[in-house]
């Protein structure tokens, strides 16, 4: 049958330095494919990535692995069979928290499968007739994204002929109008500065990286001068070492000086290199940043076009009660006129009593 992929990514390898044992040494220079395989005719779990033609990373999955974020886009788990430790940087989060339950998932299939093969090793014998062991493939997991949705359906509006009805409708509308903006400027207003947080972050972290890189090549053409010196020093004591057996002493402890100092020299020069290969995340922060930029612009757009919306709100507030206090008054007319009208039947009506009553 082969190998059976069951789940892919894209990240950026780093192997441990076997030397220090603490150092990460970049295994490809950009970010590749990292995948999970499983092969049905060994019954094992890998993980592989392929640079080129070069696998970077050939991990058999046991149940002992265990992976661990060390931060939050960045994860290591350590390999017995291949005597090194593997790191991944991921560009978001949600990459390294759907490697990890990836991981842990193919972790426990690794347990079945081992716990499997002990039991059947128990039980054969030659009066039993057992089936070899079946492939046991780990079980996906199927991620349902969740889209809340605010708003309301199709409001049916009645309308009245009272107009005592349609300024309360139209006092609620203004009202739910303004509960909303005030809503949404709330959320954006926060939205906003944590934008702007890990907008000063990054720059923070930029600028720290770049004075980090300009201290070592001081620090480096530093240990260069003094290396030159310390040879001038030997090479002068050599020549009075001819006439000075104590000055013996004194080249040998400068000659362990320039020892130490070349390989003090060797060291920063592996860690600038280090630090060259890091320009590569320092690119994604600055692409983050720009992201976060535009979207911050795009937040604020959409605030000025709720305030307007409440301003045009509030306009129709006013015209309707401005509306409401001319129908007022043209009532108030009418009514005075009734009521002459009525006066002048009541008259009428006695009139016509007292005639008739004569």
């Amino acid at each position: 049958m082969g190998e059976q992929p069951l789940f892919s990514t894209k990240a950026h390898v780093f192997q441990i330095d076997p030397a220090t044992k603490r150092n990460w040494i970049p295994a490809s220079k950009h970010a590749v494919t990292v995948s999970f395989f499983y092969d049905a005719n060994r019954t094992v779990y890998r993980i592989i990535s392929v640079g080129g033609t070069k696998a970077i990373i050939n991990s058999t999955v046991t149940p002992n692995m265990t992976f661990t974020k060390t931060s939050q886009k960045f994860g290591q788990w350590a390999d017995s069979r291949a005597n090194t430790v593997y790191g991944l940087g991921f560009s978001t989060e949600q990459h390294l928290q759907q490697f990890s339950e990836q991981f842990k998932e193919v972790k426990e299939a690794a347990r079945l499968v081992r716990e499997k093969s002990q039991e059947k090793f128990e039980l054969i014998c030659p009066g039993l007739n057992i089936d070899p062991l079946q492939a046991l493939s780990g079980d996906r997991r199927s991620l349902t994204a969740l889209l809340c949705v605010n708003g309301s359906g199709e409001d049916k509006l009645f309308r009245s002929k009272s107009a005592d009805l349609e300024l309360a409708m139209k006092k609620e509308c203004v009202k739910k109008i303004r509960s909303e903006g005030s809503i949404c400027e709330v959320s954006m207003e926060a939205e906003l500065f944590t934008l702007r947080k890990s907008n000063a972050k990054l720059v923070a972290a930029l600028h720290e990286a770049n004075s980090s890189i300009e201290q070592w090549k001081n620090q480096l053409s530093e240990y260069q001068q003094e290396t030159h010196r310390l040879r001038d020093q030997v090479a002068e004591l050599e020549e009075q070492s001819v006439h000075s057996a104590a000055s013996e002493n004194k080249t040998e402890d400068l000659f362990q000086s320039v020892e130490d100092m070349e390989a003090l020299l060797m060291a920063k020069d592996e860690e600038i290199n280090k630090l060259q290969g890091r320009k590569s995340d320092f690119q994604d922060l600055v692409e983050e940043r720009e992201e976060i930029n535009k979207r911050m612009q795009e937040l604020e757009q959409r605030n000025l076009e709720l305030e307007q919306q409440v301003q045009r709100a509030e306009q129709n507030l006013a015209s309707s009660m401005e509306a409401r206090q001319q129908a007022e008054g043209q009532v108030r007319k009418v009514i005075e006129v009734l009521d002459v009208k009525i006066f002048d039947l009541n008259n009428l009506r006695q009139s016509l009593d007292n005639f008739l009553n004569k």
